[in-house]
């Protein structure tokens, strides 16, 4: 029995006998793998491939017997269409007033003001505003065009007030939609930075209570530092999200009026909908996934050198 356990223990420690068994155990232990490898190029890379393909030719949804190629042709008429470029800076604006200022600090002050709140009142609100967060983007459009529309809600209520009223979607129409977005998607950031919250030990924050810092320094030097890494990644992932909002504005405005809140998704579906370029629009579409890799690349660098 010995001798049987010691040549056991001897070919155990022989070189390359972590990998016996040869090709066939490594492809084995590969196949779990399959399925979601197989479903990811049918799903994933296989449209994108596409539509990279169509992108570089003149593709139109009706009134066109074949494509040809046109190579780089679609993406200098984008860098040309001044329209595109509105689409560009509105798509910024969109992003920067919704996700980065609005749906990021709301979430923040929202989960910071719920650890301070009594039990019921940290229910009611958290129900309220996970409640915007799983409705539907159409119904959700609905809401707030009935919101801010000539004759809705906001109107009614300054009425009420004995302020002046006015057509917010025609005056502010980006203004609008992105209080919209802010509204909708607030709750992502709020249970990010409650769970990021929730992991400060209390004891830092009671001894620097002790030590006379208020509020705004202990936020400052406190608590931002160290939830930093929870503060890029929400960041980045409302951000993407932000990018491609569609159903949102085009329940609202359908970018309108004339092209005041026409983001790059609604352009997009514009060019290659409405008027038939689907190679354009596809073009677009491309250029609007490389902005949304740009935004990625840039928060992914800023959490590595924060390690």
């Amino acid at each position: 029995m010995t001798s049987a356990v010691a040549r056991a223990a001897a070919r155990a420690r022989r070189p390359g006998a972590r990998h016996a068994g040869g090709p066939r155990t490594r492809l084995l232990r590969w196949s779990p793998l399959v399925p979601a490898t197989v479903l990811l190029l049918l799903f994933l890379v296989g449209p994108i491939g596409y539509c990279v393909l169509i992108a570089f030719t003149d593709t139109q949804l009706t009134g066109q017997e074949s494509a040809s190629f046109v190579g780089l042709a679609n993406f200098r008429r984008a860098f040309g269409d001044p329209a595109f470029r509105n689409a560009v800076v509105l798509t910024l604006v969109f992003t920067v007033l919704s996700s980065l200022v609005g749906q990021n600090t709301l979430g923040l002050a929202l989960a910071g003001l719920m650890r301070r709140a009594s039990r019921p009142v940290r229910a009611l609100t958290g129900a309220m505003v996970i409640t915007a967060w799983v409705l539907p983007e159409i119904v959700a459009g609905f809401l707030l065009y009935t919101f801010f529309e000539r004759r809705g809600t906001l109107n009614a209520l300054l009425d009420q007030l004995h302020l002046p009223a006015q057509n917010w979607l025609f005056t502010l129409p980006i203004v609008a939609v992105s209080f919209a977005n802010v509204w909708r998607g607030t709750a992502f950031s709020m249970l990010i930075y409650s769970a990021a919250l929730a992991g400060i030990p209390q004891e830092v924050t009671e001894s620097a209570e002790v030590d006379g810092a208020g509020g705004l320094r202990r936020l400052w030097h406190i608590t931002l530092p160290m939830i930093r890494r929870s503060i890029g990644t929400n960041l980045m992932l409302n951000t993407l999200q932000t990018l491609s909002v569609f159903g949102l504005i085009w329940v609202m405005t359908r970018g309108g009026p004339g092209n005041r809140s026409q983001t790059l998704p609604v352009f997009m579906y514009d060019q290659a909908f409405l008027k038939s370029l689907i190679g354009y629009g596809t073009a677009v579409a491309l250029l609007l996934l490389l902005v949304g890799a740009l935004f990625s690349v840039v928060y992914l660098r800023l959490l590595r050198e924060e390690v």
